[in-house]
């Protein structure tokens, strides 16, 4: 099975940190780990960053796969960005369009109507209750018979 060099996050929420650690490449990004190379710290000024070259390099001797962040970093060109959501603009609608689609919904509204009204009297009325069957029937009104 592959070996993977990557980060792994630590840390509170909003104030990550992160180790950089040897791990089966199909182990979660947080989870099980062979062993620990060092530590990346973002959140503080500057950022900490510290590795066991001797491991490193063992490691690396021997096939493990190294993830692009984990190059920058030691290389030194790794630039941490802080995660912002982006904002979704909303579409800014004209008069005229507006006006456009609330004639749309009215003429769909006097369509329902008028199909409304060519409909048969009857469609609108409930049913009737169904009566009983035959053979019940006569049975309950021999039961009344007898109580009396």
């Amino acid at each position: 099975m592959s070996v993977t060099i990557r980060l792994a996050r630590t840390g509170r929420k909003n104030q990550p940190a992160y180790k950089i650690v040897v791990s089966n490449t199909r182990d979660k990004r947080n989870g099980r780990f062979v062993d620990i190379l060092g530590h990346f710290n973002p959140t503080t000024t500057p950022a900490e960053f510290s590795y066991d070259k001797e491991k490193y390099e063992k490691w690396a001797k021997t096939g493990a796969l190294i993830t692009e962040a984990v190059k920058k970093l030691i290389e030194g060109k790794y630039e941490y960005t802080k995660y912002e959501p982006r904002k979704v603009e909303k579409k800014e609608r004209t008069d005229t369009q507006a006006q456009e689609n609330k004639a749309e919904a009215k003429e769909e509204v006097k369509v329902d109507k008028e199909e409304k009204k060519d409909l048969p009297a009857q469609a609108g009325k409930p049913e009737e209750p169904k009566t009983p069957k035959a053979e019940e029937a006569p049975k309950t009104e021999a039961k009344v018979e007898e109580n009396k």
